[in-house]
């Protein structure tokens, strides 16, 4: 239903940016159009439930804090978060791995927002730190 968020994140970490193991982290965002929602929402998110419980990131499945999906009315989002956004290679090989795992277009770009960045900025203000 509209409105819902669901989450699965690593045990005793909270799908909260002010929890301590999030708080220096951020989330590559995978935002969906409404269309999408009956057509690749339900693959896309048991494929990342699937990433974090198979530790698809290798070396850098220790960065990974969780996921969450928001599903909204205007269009839903998937999104991976993890433990520090300052880590550029840990950071940029999820954000590859996770796209290649979906499946996704190279043409198509998802981006990645620290926590740091978006608590402070309103939606679509927040800029991306990375994208791939």
């Amino acid at each position: 239903t509209s409105g819902c968020d669901y989450s699965l994140f690593k045990a005793g970490i909270e799908p909260m940016w002010e929890d301590n193991r999030n708080k220096r982290g951020g989330r590559w965002l995978l935002t969906l159009a409404k269309q999408q929602r009956h057509t690749e929402l339900d693959r896309f998110w048991l494929e990342t439930l699937l990433c974090l419980i198979g530790e698809t990131f290798d070396q850098y499945s220790e960065d990974i804090c969780g996921a969450v999906i928001n599903i909204r009315a205007k269009g839903d989002k998937i999104a991976i978060w993890t433990r520090e956004a300052e880590n550029r290679e840990a950071v940029t090989h999820i954000g590859r791995v996770y796209k290649e795992r979906l499946g996704l277009s190279h043409k198509l770009v998802i981006g990645y927002q620290a926590h740091a960045d978006t608590a402070t900025k309103s939606g679509s203000l927040t800029k991306n730190k990375f994208v791939v």
